[in-house]
């Protein structure tokens, strides 16, 4: 199964400043037949009781420091980021982090940041969260919060399984030919996500060579988390609709290719899901094998009991 962390109050573990937990049912219920969870908490980590005093971020955003609410001479902020150094081993080998939202320790956005005058902004990230992301730029993260979005919880998801094949693909040794196969089974999903990062790594995966492929691979997985973690749109599934019927143009009939034509103006113009163009193209490309296409993450990207596609528009 397909390692991946989480902030430990999240698994239901009472470990919160109140001996609480924050217990989240799409991991807990869906995502733990997939996905093998590894719960870590700094707070407790570093030798923090339960239940405790909050913390809170305080100065400035791009570099808070982590207090107690009632005491701001206690400073945490570099035993939480020694957390994550020691634990750096086990997280690189993670295909990815979900976090516990808007806390001071694991949230990954929106965390309040306190000024001298005692006014806060959301704006900061937790210190453990964000010291994960700077030893682990490409490792896919997410919090729990933003996973009842369905158009996020399908980019993250996509993220984990992607990264999770980089990986594997890394430990049996990159070389142009394998970057480019790569490539080419995770294109349309790229696609569907970002159109301008999509034509950046085209040509840079094309360039590459034995002498520089392990700079232009760290490059591309660069690139290619950053444009996953752009929801994909309307329009750039379109797009990645009208590519894959195209495939189809001499295995087709007159009639189904305007069954198909119009399933896919429908969902462009909101009348049905997305569901329904995929639905019908994989049936087609059933009945119509193509290598190419057959290889394709974007027609499978996650395992469909996850029904996250049946909730998107």
């Amino acid at each position: 199964m397909i390692k991946v962390g989480i902030s430990q109050c999240l698994t239901g573990a009472k470990v919160r400043y109140d001996g609480g937990h924050r217990n989240n049912k799409f991991c807990n219920q869906e995502l733990t037949e997939l996905f093998s969870f590894v719960p870590l908490c700094p707070e407790i980590g570093i030798g923090l009781p339960i239940p405790r005093k909050t913390i809170r971020l305080v100065g400035d955003i791009a570099s808070p420091r982590a207090v107690f609410s009632d005491d701001s001479s206690v400073d945490l902020t570099d035993k939480l980021s020694e957390y994550a150094d020691n634990h750096s081993r086990s997280i690189s080998d993670m295909s990815g982090f979900v976090f516990c939202k808007a806390s001071p320790s694991c949230g990954t956005q929106r965390v309040k940041v306190y000024n001298d005058k005692g006014h806060s902004e959301s704006k900061g990230m937790g210190i453990f969260a964000a010291r994960v992301q700077e030893l682990h730029p490409n490792l896919p993260i997410e919090d729990d919060g933003r996973l009842n979005d369905p158009l996020i919880r399908d980019s993250f998801i996509k993220r984990v399984y992607i990264y999770d094949e980089w990986r594997a693909m890394e430990k049996s040794g990159i070389t142009a030919k394998k970057l480019y196969k790569f490539h080419a089974r995770h294109k349309f999903t790229l696609l569907s996500h970002n159109q301008k990062i999509y034509r950046k790594v085209g040509p840079l995966v094309a360039s590459a060579n034995k002498n520089d492929v392990n700079e232009v691979a760290a490059e591309y997985i660069g690139l290619l988390m950053e444009g996953l973690t752009h929801v994909a749109t309307r329009k750039n599934n379109t797009n990645v609709l009208m590519h894959l019927q195209g495939y189809l143009k001499d295995a087709l009939d007159a009639q189904d290719k305007q069954e198909l034509r119009q399933c896919i103006i429908d969902y462009n113009s909101g009348e049905a899901p997305i569901l329904s163009p995929i639905t019908l193209i994989k049936h087609h490309f059933k009945h119509n094998p193509n290598p190419y296409i057959a290889q394709q993450s974007y027609l499978n990207p996650y395992p469909k009991q996850l029904g996250i596609r049946v909730q998107m528009r």
